[in-house]
C-alpha cells in the first residue's frame, strides 16, 4: 500500500490511496481540532460540532436532506472526535468519490447551525454523557487520563459537563470553527479503488477555494510526577475497573515502538502475560488487556480490567508484580513470545486496514500528528527490528515506582489498601 500527496495553494493536504481491488472508497476530513483546544467555558463544543455537522447545510438545510442523498447512493457517514483530531467521513462505491466530496465540503463550509438544531441535539449529546457514565468499562480510560493529565484539557472529557453543553449557541460553533477550521489544519484522504490523478482534482475543486488562517495552539502538557498518584471514581457496579500505567513517550518518539511491543507481551490478547496471570489462572476478571496510547507531547502505557469487587487486592498485586518484573529487567522474555507480540500488533495492523476507513483514518492521524507519514510497511519494519534490550530499556526509563498511576471505578471501600500496593 503506498500513499500520494499534493498540498492545495491554501495549505489543505490531499492524500489519495489507491487500493486497486476495492470497488468502494473512504472520503475523509480530518481537522486538527479537539478536546485539548477547549476551555473551561467551552468544554465539549468539539464533539458537539460533530455533531451539528450533518444537520444541514444553505445547500442541503436539513439532516433528512443529506441522509436521504447518502443512502440513496448506498454510502455510510459519521465522524469522530478525539483530543487532538476530529474526523468525518462518507464510506461508499467508488462511483460516488465526487458526491462525497461535495457533502463533506459543504459541511465543513456552510453548516447552518440552526439554533433550533442546537437546542435539540443538547438533549442528545446530554443523554451520550450519561450513557458513557454507565459504561464503567469506557469510562475507565477517561479518569485514567484525568489522573495523568488533571485539570487541563487533556485531562478533561472529550463530551464535555452538561452544563456547558446546556449553554452552547451557535455563535459559539462560528467561534470554534473560525479558530482552528483553516484549509492548512486540515488533511483530505480518498482511500479506495481511485484514481490518484481524478481524485486530486475533485479534492481541489471542492477544497481548494477554503480559507487559510492562523490558528490556535494546545496548552502543552508539563509533565512533574513526583510520587505514585491514586484516583478513585467511586460508583455502584458489578465489577471494580482499574487502569494502571506509567507515563512514557509522545508520538514522534522511536521508542513507541518497543513500548508497543512490550504492551502487547503484558495485555495484547488472550495468552499475553496479563491475561494468563489475572484471568486464565487465577479467574479475577473478565477482560484484561494492555496498550500503549501517544498524544503529540505526552504518552502512556496502561493496563486495563474489570475485577471482582472482593478480589480488586489480588489482581492490582498480580498488575504490580509484572510491572515490578518490566521495572527490574527480570521478565525473561523468550524468543518466542517477542516473536508472538509482534505478529500480533502486525497482524492487528493487518487486519484493520483491510477497510477502506480505516485505511483513510490511518494515513489522515499521520499526516495530521506525526512528523512524517509512513505506509504500513514501515511500520511492520519497525515493530521488526525492536530487541529484547530495547524493550528493557524502556522498562527500565518508565516503570518507576514514581511514576505509577493507578485509577479505579467502583464501590470499594479500602482505599488505602490499594494505595499500599503501589510500589515497585
Amino acid at each position: 500500500m503506498q500513499f500520494q500527496k499534493k498540498v492545495l495553494q491554501n495549505g489543505l493536504r490531499a492524500i489519495v490511496v489507491p487500493m486497486p481491488s476495492f470497488e468502494s472508497a473512504t472520503v475523509m476530513v480530518m481537522v486538527g481540532a479537539g478536546s485539548r483546544y477547549e476551555t473551561r467555558k467551552n468544554n465539549g463544543i468539539s464533539h458537539f460540532l460533530e455533531h451539528m455537522a450533518f444537520k444541514g447545510t444553505t445547500k442541503r438545510p436539513s439532516a433528512l436532506a443529506i441522509s436521504t442523498l447518502i443512502d440513496g447512493m448506498g454510502g455510510e457517514f459519521n465522524a469522530f472526535t478525539g483530543k487532538e483530531t476530529t474526523g468525518y467521513y462518507i464510506k461508499s462505491a467508488k462511483d460516488h468519490v465526487g458526491t462525497s466530496l461535495d457533502v463533506l465540503s459543504d459541511m465543513l463550509q456552510h453548516s447552518l447551525f440552526d439554533p433550533q438544531e442546537i437546542d435539540k441535539e443538547k438533549g442528545v449529546i446530554i443523554e451520550e454523557i450519561n450513557l458513557y457514565e454507565d459504561m464503567p468499562m469506557r469510562k475507565i480510560g477517561d479518569i485514567y487520563e484525568n489522573l495523568l493529565y488533571g485539570d487541563t484539557p487533556l485531562g478533561w472529557d472529550i463530551s464535555g459537563s452538561k452544563e456547558v453543553i446546556r449553554a452552547v449557541r451557535r455563535e459559539d460553533f462560528l467561534s470554534y470553527m473560525a479558530s482552528l477550521y483553516s484549509a492548512d489544519n486540515m488533511t483530505v484522504i480518498v482511500a479506495g479503488g481511485v484514481e490518484p490523478e481524478e481524485a486530486f482534482l475533485q479534492i481541489e475543486s471542492y477544497f481548494g477555494g477554503m480559507g487559510q488562517f492562523k490558528t490556535i495552539t494546545a496548552e502543552p502538557i508539563r509533565e512533574q510526577q513526583k510520587k505514585p498518584e491514586f484516583l478513585l471514581k467511586d460508583k455502584k457496579t458489578e465489577q471494580i475497573h482499574i487502569a494502571l500505567g506509567v507515563r512514557t513517550v509522545p508520538v514522534g518518539s522511536e521508542k513507541r515502538y518497543p513500548l508497543s511491543v512490550l504492551a502487547a507481551i503484558l495485555g495484547g490478547g488472550m495468552s499475553s502475560r496479563l491475561f494468563h496471570e489475572i484471568r486464565e489462572k487465577r479467574g479475577l476478571a473478565y477482560y484484561v488487556r494492555s496498550s500503549a496510547e501517544e498524544y503529540q507531547d505526552a504518552g502512556s502505557l496502561v493496563s486495563l480490567a474489570g475485577v471482582d469487587p472482593k478480589r480488586v487486592k489480588d489482581a492490582v498485586e498480580v498488575m504490580i508484580d509484572e510491572y515490578r518484573k518490566v521495572a527490574e529487567g527480570t521478565m525473561g522474555i523468550a524468543k518466542d513470545e517477542l516473536k508472538k507480540a509482534k505478529e500480533f500488533l502486525k497482524g492487528h495492523m493487518v487486519l484493520e486496514l483491510e477497510d477502506s476507513r480505516a485505511v483513510a483514518g490511518y494515513y489522515a492521524h499521520q499526516e495530521l500528528l506525526e512528523p512524517e507519514v509512513l505506509n504500513p510497511d514501515e511500520i511492520i519494519r519497525k515493530i521488526e527490528s525492536v530487541t529484547l534490550d530495547e524493550i528493557a530499556e524502556v522498562g527500565r526509563e518508565f516503570f518507576k515506582n514514581e511514576g505509577l498511576n493507578f485509577a479505579l471505578i467502583g464501590n470499594f471501600e479500602d482505599r488505602q489498601a490499594l494505595e499500599n500496593l503501589l510500589e515497585l
